[in-house]
């Protein structure tokens, strides 16, 4: 569980996030990252607020995902930066997802917002026919020639 210094509860620190802070989005939630400037020496921890509306479902439904993605939160703590604030608006897609549906779009947008690059692979290079056969398809960054095929 957060604790209370990590816990966003203040409606000033809603707005203030979601207004002036960075925005990436998922099919299953936005997120909203501001970094606050220190006032003082003392270290305050990032805090984390969730949004989950009635159009995400009934109590039941949006207290399930309220769950789901604090944990998910708890566990990505440590990898925002200091005294940054993050708020997490659930969408009514995160009704249906899995937990591990939610964890990956997390972390898609968290990488996002803090510039990380994304920890999804792509795929592997075709390397099994021969380049020259214009019945394989050219690969982006491939140039390709008007008649169909690769150029070498």
């Amino acid at each position: 569980m957060l604790t209370r210094a990590q816990r966003l509860t203040s409606s000033r620190g809603f707005s203030r996030t979601v207004r002036h802070g960075r925005r990436a989005g998922s099919r299953t939630m936005v997120l909203h990252l501001v970094a606050v400037a220190d006032q003082d020496d003392q270290a305050v921890p990032a805090q984390v607020g969730f949004v989950v509306s009635k159009a995400v479902g009934g109590a039941v439904v949006r207290n399930q995902v309220k769950r789901r993605l604090r944990h998910l939160a708890r566990e990505r703590h440590a990898s925002l930066p200091g005294s940054a604030v993050l708020v997490v608006r659930a969408l009514p897609a995160a009704a249906t997802a899995s937990y591990a549906e939610l964890g990956a779009d997390l972390d898609r947008a968290l990488d996002r917002l803090l510039g990380r690059s994304s920890t999804v692979s792509s795929p592997a290079p075709l390397t099994a026919a021969d380049p020259g056969d214009p019945a394989v398809p050219a690969v982006l960054g491939d140039p390709v020639d008007p008649a169909g095929g690769r150029s070498a």
